[in-house]
């Protein structure tokens, strides 16, 4: 038998009422792989979207590059990856995502993934423990593995982060003047419109790197008695940072949570990270710092540089597909 996507229609209790009114139901896909048997048990891995993205997206064509079934059709024929279930969960929002963290500005999206590892598990043969279950992901996506992975190491044993936030002193305040320009033509009433329809905006020549800090604000700083529903780390007239609410920020770096959880880290049966080395959101210089966290407390861990920017490194999952593979028990 081929392998098989099957959508699943998740209804979500962690996602009702959440405040920007998004959906609590979801479509999830499900990978399982050729000559699935509902007799046997099988280890699972959670592959979370970057930023702007859902699950949906690993199942499309693309001309010069397979798509997420066809790698792991590759890859499990070939033996470098043991027959697993794929889920690909959605934890987009109206503004573009949640970086799968519980917040009062955007919804409570970790509970949503723990919610539907439950779920997940209720429904196909998983080996439901953390030993034999991985989360991974790219970009916003890498992020919210490792920050699953840090706070719930009961759930998640295994852990693969490409090219995630790390150090945000110079992943996002580069960004932060392209959202002050664009407040000149309104001030918060034309960060307001933006967020009301993002779609539109967008195509009507908004920067996508404003709405992305918008969306961070959201998540990091959100505050339900401000015009915006968030705290900007900045002013909007002047430009000076305001540390208070950037410290609401920093507070979810992995560079600073690292040594907070460094008993989780330490417990996993794999940590593995990486990173281009001329990622255009300078994440390398996190990563780095993070390696070098991580050998300072003895935490085992893998850390892979390699020639490339932060798009286009789908290849880069053979490496951590295989390394998952090979660190879960026989």
């Amino acid at each position: 038998m081929p392998s098989q996507i099957i959508m699943e229609h998740f209804h979500s209790p962690a996602l009702e009422s959440n405040p920007l009114g998004d959906p609590a139901v979801r479509r999830v896909p499900v990978y399982l792989p050729a000559g699935y048997d509902p007799g046997l048990r099988y280890p699972v891995l959670y592959l979370l979207s970057a930023f702007a993205s859902r699950g949906l997206k690993f199942l499309n064509d693309d001309l010069w590059e397979e798509n997420l079934p066809q790698r792991l059709d590759r890859l499990m024929a070939a033996g470098t990856v043991r027959p697993m279930i794929v889920v690909m969960p959605d934890a987009s929002t109206r503004y573009g995502g949640s970086q799968y963290l519980n917040s009062a500005g955007t919804g409570n999206y970790e509970d949503h993934i723990l919610e539907l590892v439950a779920t997940i598990d209720g429904r196909y043969p998983s080996l439901a423990a953390a030993e034999t279950r991985a989360v991974a992901g790219h970009s916003s996506g890498g992020f919210g593995a490792l920050q699953l992975g840090m706070r719930h190491p009961d759930t998640f044993g295994l852990v693969a982060d490409h090219s995630g936030d790390k150090y945000f002193e110079l992943t996002y305040p580069p960004d932060f003047g392209e959202v002050l320009r664009y407040a000149e033509r309104g001030g918060e009433a034309s960060l307001a419109e933006l967020l009301r329809d993002p779609g539109t905006a967008l195509r009507n020549g908004a920067p996508f790197t404003v709405l992305n800090i918008l969306a961070m604000a959201a998540i990091y700083s959100p505050n339900p008695a401000a015009p915006l529903g968030f705290d900007l780390p900045f002013d909007l007239r002047s430009g000076a940072l305001q540390p208070e609410v950037w410290q609401r920020w920093a507070a979810y770096d992995p560079l600073n949570c690292a040594a907070q959880f460094s008993d989780a880290l330490r417990s996993l049966r794999l940590l593995y990270f990486d990173c281009g080395r001329f990622d255009e959101y300078n994440l390398l210089y996190g990563a780095r710092q993070l390696a070098e966290q991580l050998r300072a407390q003895d935490i085992p861990h893998q850390y892979h540089e390699y020639d490339g920017g932060h798009r286009g490194v789908q290849h880069r999952y053979d490496v951590s597909f295989a390394a998952i593979s090979a660190a879960m028990p026989n």
